[in-house]
């Protein structure tokens, strides 16, 4: 899956994060409530505790619909993300009345509650359709889009008041309305088709759950697999069942209710998650004794400190991604050939031997503790798990040990001496993905932001007359060398204060990283494999690269002028790093008496900068010259200077370029040294600064041999 869908199913497969978050408390509470609850007197202080606790834990798995609207409806928005959450809350109960009404008013309720799960009580409503998680999946991704596209809409004088982020709310109650209306008319027909697509997987027995597990642990690596699961887990696609009088739809919903009922967890239900202990408690610690036995003498320490530390977290919550993520790195033949079989078979196993050990977020000790030892074996079956599980440790070393030697696979301790020994992430596989459809301007582009450290360690990015300026989050995180594989002259790095040098292009640059960011491409962190930049992206990106020219004399002198009444002096006196070691080019400048600035060379005006402290100008012989006037000046947005030229503009060494307000400089604590320099050098055969100390304004102080 590639391109737009897929951006959009991993975004929306995030945002389900937050709502799933909540369920492992949750099901701890229904989990130990159950337990006490089940072996004490219903008049006693404990029973009535932990019913309490019980009640608490059965609201969230209530109210997850509207959860998931709102998480969605969050995390989709682009900006002012909490009005999206409240339009939200807005649109979903404005569904849910249009709903209700419109069942009262329109349709037959008796003829729809044929259809096993359709209609129910919802969030306060009664007799209406239970469209579960999808409904407010539904109605979170509508709000989204309303509140992207209005959050900024502007109305006439009249309704102004209405306008701007007030508008979403209203335009959510409004969509909220309709699309009850639309789910009263379709949703019949959804509900039907669900309830046969799980009758049809069910039906399928052993062999549906083995496909159901290898597609869900296949989607990991892409972060689908929450889009995948989700439907079986919360909706009717994962079964229906009345539990005390009470309709209760999806699988993760059926046997939370049954734990807290005190009842035998149904096989069916669980068979979605029960195959996950297993492979997840037994199976991966086994894969990572067989990575560390692998490695090599010299690395066992270090990947021993890795593999035990991911082991444990394997085993005692169920997050695999460490592991899991290593080894699809090393052979991918290994993760999806070998070990999403082994996965299936898992799931398979279990269902077969009627385990009912529910998750409330993942295969580890801690789940199978409180939703299956605790509730009892004569309520979930939990025993085969811990068979199956030495099985599957066995086997799991075994193969891995095979793949590992036979195809001597890069597994964590088995890099070559001058690799980091490291484990790896999801981020760092969808880099490796992302970047294989990007351009030659979003690889520079993705290369920038990664040097940076990722647009988490980003709080500004900006520029002036030939620095990108970024201020950073942990300037630690910035990595040199790979700014200047894209055409970086120089990099400076103080502090949290980031300054690359791409000479005057850089507008260009930056505007390709911050529509690069827009996208949504950008790496969040440092990516772990870089993108090589190829030498002709290089070249496209360096400073030197004047495509306009083509016919540039063999020899020719150009004169370079002063710019001011004042000190000339050589380019390494000049109090700043960038300048003075030549990243830009080579050059001059001068220390003025007053603040009116000449042309240094007969030419034609560039580029004059928005913020007026820079001007570029290009001679008739090619070359480049950058006037940059003062010292980090661009901070002043334009202030003390006054600009009498514009793009285009023919001028000679006597043309007046600008004044300067001298003093301002001073009181803003800038240095106001006027630096000439060269920025196309590869033109440049020698330069020669003649003359310095004190000089008139236009007055000739060296030359350039081009």
């Amino acid at each position: 899956m590639k391109g737009k869908g897929f951006e959009v199913l991993q975004k929306i497969g995030k945002t389900f994060m937050l709502p799933i978050a909540l369920l492992p408390i949750a099901g701890l509470m229904l989990g130990v409530s159950s337990a006490v609850t089940t072996h004490t007197s219903s008049h006693s202080f404990l029973f009535k505790l932990f019913s309490v606790i019980n009640d608490c834990g059965n609201i969230v798995f209530a109210y997850l619909p509207l959860l998931f609207a709102v998480s969605i409806a969050l995390g989709m928005a682009n900006k002012v993300k909490e009005v999206a959450a409240l339009s939200a809350v807005v649109g979903y109960f404005f569904m849910y009345a249009s709903l209700t009404s419109m069942i009262s008013n329109f349709l037959d309720v008796k003829k729809l509650k044929e259809t096993l799960g359709l209609i129910g009580d919802v969030v306060g409503f009664h007799n209406t359709m239970n469209t579960g998680v999808l409904g407010g999946i539904i109605i979170g991704l509508v709000v989204a889009a309303l509140h992207n596209k209005f959050y900024k809409i502007e109305l006439p004088d009249s309704l102004s008041f209405f306008g701007g982020t007030r508008f979403v709310p209203i335009i959510s109650a409004i969509a909220g309305v309709v699309i009850g209306v639309l789910l009263a008319l379709i949703w019949p027909y959804i509900g039907a088709g669900i309830a046969w697509l799980g009758a049809a997987i069910a039906s399928l027995g052993v062999f549906g759950t083995f496909i159901y597990g290898y597609i869900y642990r296949a989607l990991i690596p892409l972060g689908l697999h929450h889009v995948f699961y989700m439907p079986f887990w919360q909706t009717a696609l994962g079964g229906t069942a009345t539990i005390n009088g009470h309709l209760v739809e999806g699988a993760q919903n059926i046997a939370f209710a049954q734990i807290s009922a005190g009842k035998v967890v149904s096989p069916e239900a669980a068979k979605y998650f029960s195959g996950m202990f297993p492979f997840m408690i037994f199976g991966f610690p086994a894969a990572a004794l067989a990575m560390y036995r692998q490695a090599k003498p010299n690395k066992k320490k270090e990947a021993k400190g890795l593999l035990f530390s991911s082991a444990i977290t394997s085993i005692v919550t169920g997050v695999t991604e460490p592991l899991e993520f290593s080894f699809l790195f090393a052979s991918p033949l290994l993760y999806f050939g070998v070990h999403c079989v082994l996965a299936a078979f898992s799931f398979a196993l279990m269902n077969f031997l009627k385990v009912g050990v529910v998750v409330s977020f993942s295969g580890g000790l801690i789940d199978l503790f409180f939703n299956g030892i605790l509730p009892g074996q004569d309520k979930t079956n939990w025993i085969p798990i811990i068979i199956v599980g030495v099985i599957y440790a066995i086997v799991y070393y075994t193969v891995f040990t095979f793949f590992i030697k036979k195809f001597n696979l890069k597994t964590p301790g088995r890099e070559e001496d001058d690799e980091e020994t490291k484990m790896f992430t999801k981020k760092d596989y969808l880099a490796s993905k992302e970047t294989a459809n990007l351009t030659d301007k979003e690889i520079v582009s993705y290369e920038i932001v990664s040097g940076l450290g990722g647009t988490n360690n980003l709080v500004d990015v900006d520029n002036c007359a030939t620095r990108l300026r970024v201020t950073v989050k942990d300037g630690q995180l910035v990595n040199q060398s790979q700014l200047k594989s894209t055409g970086a002259a120089g990099v400076v790095v103080n502090g949290n204060g980031v300054q690359v040098i791409y000479g005057p292009k850089v507008a260009n640059i930056k505007t390709n990283v911050d529509e690069f960011i827009a996208t949504g491409k950008a790496p969040k962190e440092a990516a772990t494999h870089l993108v090589e930049t190829t030498e002709k992206q290089q070249a496209e990106t360096q400073i030197s690269v004047d495509e306009a020219t083509n016919q540039v004399p063999v020899t020719e002198q150009l004169e370079l002028y002063s710019v001011a009444k004042g000190k000339v002096v050589p380019i390494e006196q000049v109090n700043d790093v960038v300048f003075a070691q030549k990243m830009m080019g080579d050059g001059y400048a001068v220390i003025p008496e007053n603040g009116e600035i000449y042309s240094p060379v007969k030419g034609e005006i560039m580029s004059v900068f928005p913020t007026k402290h820079a001007i570029g100008i290009k001679t008739d012989t090619g070359v480049e010259v950058l006037l940059h006037m003062g010292i980090n000046t661009v901070e002043l947005e334009g202030a003390p200077f006054e600009i009498f030229v514009k793009d285009g503009d023919k001028v000679e060494p006597t043309t007046k370029l600008a004044t300067v307000d001298l003093q301002a400089l001073k009181d803003a604590g800038k240095g106001n040294e006027m630096i000439v320099v060269l920025t196309n050098m590869d033109k440049v055969k020698a330069f020669e600064l003649a003359k310095t100390g004190n000089q008139a304004a236009s007055s000739s102080v060296g030359t350039v041999e081009v």
